[in-house]
């Protein structure tokens, strides 16, 4: 894969300046070693862990870089965005810390516990189609109609250079990094870490985490274009759907990530009771992506430095019941 790197050094700037706009509002999360996954692969294995950030996932700091980037009186007119659920409860809360108004956009099918957290925040929601990007696309067109700012989940700069900020923290964090593990739906998380860390150290390794079901990325950079497709239903919901015609995330991951692991639903269940039994740590199917990913091929991890993007909390009692049950 090429490295042309014109894309990862405007991302890398990206994450610079958004750093210092967030700063003070996020939480530096934990990295975390792990001797279970660690003896597992024969290597060492981190885990940073966004699950602890507010509102329970990375989606926060994309959402807060975009808000504190508008003009100010752009900060005054009700927002609009279209979420899965982390993006959309990210921005709920920095509209309430902020004293803004917002519509989130959300498939009909939405995770009923990411749903009811959302509710908590008093923003309008509206339900529209059984994909995120017919609600996305949807959101995007009312935002044009009624002249308000549309705030992408994934597609933006300033979305993913707030994601980036991970990669920052993580380049203060551990002294070497052989592979960095990211779970990748439209990919503005992975293509802010791997755009900072692809002009920080080139020889990183940066791999992409999908679930079978929904590996939208994947099958589109193996086609050389966004390709169109049905996913099939994941526990890994927050990665699931498609990506948007001419999205930047599709370049950036062309340009900067090294290989894409795709894992079984069977897969991502058995990482959460994983990350429940050996780390005491509820986490999301998405989340649970680059645990499930290193675990189903642990020789290309042995005598590594490996760290694990852990990317969020949500999850239901319903799924976890399922989970436990299935894989006791």
């Amino acid at each position: 894969m090429s490295h042309n790197n014109l894309l990862s050094k405007t991302i890398h700037k990206e994450v610079l300046s958004a750093d210092k706009r967030i700063r003070p509002h996020i939480r530096k999360t934990y990295l975390e070693y792990s001797p279970y996954l660690s003896s597992r692969v024969d290597g060492q294995v981190y885990l940073k862990l966004e699950c602890l950030q507010h509102t329970g996932s990375f989606k926060y700091r994309g959402a807060l870089n975009k808000f504190l980037s508008l003009p100010p009186e752009d900060r005054l007119n009700p927002v609009i965005t279209a979420s899965s659920g982390n993006h959309g409860t990210a921005l709920a809360s920095i509209l309430q810390k902020f004293n803004g108004k917002g519509i989130v956009y959300l498939p009909e099918n939405a995770s009923q516990a990411k749903v009811n957290i959302l509710r908590q925040y008093g923003v309008d929601l509206k339900f529209f189609g059984t994909d995120c990007i017919m609600s996305e696309t949807l959101a995007k067109e009312t935002a044009l109609k009624k002249k308000q700012v549309f705030i992408s989940p994934y597609n933006d700069l300033q979305i993913m250079g707030g994601q980036g900020t991970i990669a920052l923290e993580l380049c203060q964090q551990i002294d070497t990094m052989d592979k960095v593990l990211v779970p990748v739906g439209g990919g503005g998380l992975i293509s802010g870490i791997a755009g900072y860390l692809k002009t920080t150290d080139k020889k990183i390794q940066i791999i992409g985490c999908q679930p079978e079901n929904s590996a939208v990325m994947y099958e589109s950079i193996k086609a050389g274009k966004i390709i169109e497709m049905a996913s099939k239903p994941t526990v890994a919901d927050g990665t699931a759907g498609g990506i948007e015609p001419g999205s930047l995330t599709f370049d950036i991951c062309r340009e900067a990530v090294d290989d894409y692991l795709l894992v079984s639903e069977s897969d991502i269940k058995t990482a959460v009771k994983h990350m429940i039994e050996q780390h005491q740590m509820l986490i999301e199917g998405a989340a649970a992506l680059p645990v499930a990913c290193l675990l189903k091929d642990k020789t290309r991890f042995k005598n590594k430095q490996t760290v694990l993007i852990i990317s969020g909390k949500k999850i239901t009692s319903q799924l976890l019941k399922e989970i436990l049950n299935e894989h006791p």
